[in-house]
């Protein structure tokens, strides 16, 4: 009898210790597991990645269209108060200009405090004019490359205002100039009044260089029309008609 006792109690040890043994030997990941561990992670985050980066850009052309709007409704607020006309060209600066009739909450005399003036997919922060204006005019229907004037113009000379481009996002590229302040050099060359200026153009010179962004917003850029609207246009559908002052 006792040697059946002694038996029974061998075997539950036994079998104890071999539970025991079997949970500390699933308490933890072999090299092998933790190894495909770390590959499942790297491919996630391999497959997440452009995709984040898509959701970020955008969201950045999102708030870039939504400040371009606060632009146009402070130009319409403008050419209201002052015969229908708008800044043209280099004379008046738009972003000087419309100061009084942009909304932030207080007056403001410096356009560097004026958020909606910034693109925040611009690559340089110091950056201060992220947009372009037209200074673009043209002699006839047949003109296919216009002229620059520093005139300012009034609405009524547009036959499609809603179709007609008056600020686009400002190229980044080495030939571009950094703004810092209104005083600053190169201002005159913050305008669009030649085709080599569009996002088609492959020229990279100061005065003849593309000042329209080619891709600063998926293949495209932002801009406001003439009626005060903004939109996005893809790069290689801008053409010159899209600047045009005339059409008959």
């Amino acid at each position: 009898m006792r040697s059946a006792h002694k038996d029974v109690r061998r075997r539950s040890a036994t079998a104890a210790k071999s539970v025991a043994a079997g949970r500390r030997g699933n308490s933890g990941f072999t090299l092998i597991e933790l190894l495909v561990v770390i590959a499942i992670i790297s491919l996630l985050l391999s497959l997440l990645t452009p995709a984040v980066q898509r959701a970020r850009r955008l969201a950045q052309g999102a708030v870039c269209l939504s400040h371009l709007r606060g632009v146009g409704t402070a130009a319409m607020l403008y050419a209201t108060e002052n015969g229908d006309y708008v800044p043209w060209g280099n004379n008046l600066l738009w972003f000087q200009a419309f100061l009084p009739y942009v909304r932030t909450g207080r007056p403001v005399t410096d356009y560097r405090a004026v958020g909606i003036y910034r693109c925040p997919s611009y690559p340089d922060k110091r950056q201060t004019v992220c947009f372009v204006a037209s200074s673009w005019t043209f002699r006839g229907i047949h003109d296919r490359v216009g002229h620059e004037t520093n005139d300012p113009r009034g609405l009524e000379e547009f036959d499609q205002p809603a179709e007609t481009l008056y600020l686009a996002d400002n190229e980044d590229g080495w030939w571009r100039q950094i703004i810092i302040n209104a005083n600053g050099s190169n201002l005159d060359r913050q305008d669009v009044w030649h085709p080599s200026h569009l996002p088609t153009s492959t020229r990279q010179d100061w005065t003849y260089g593309r000042r329209v962004a080619r891709d600063r917003h998926i293949d495209g850029c932002n801009g406001t029309f003439l009626d005060g609207h903004s939109g996005w246009v893809q790069a290689s559908a801008m053409t010159v008609d899209m600047w045009r002052d005339c059409w008959d």
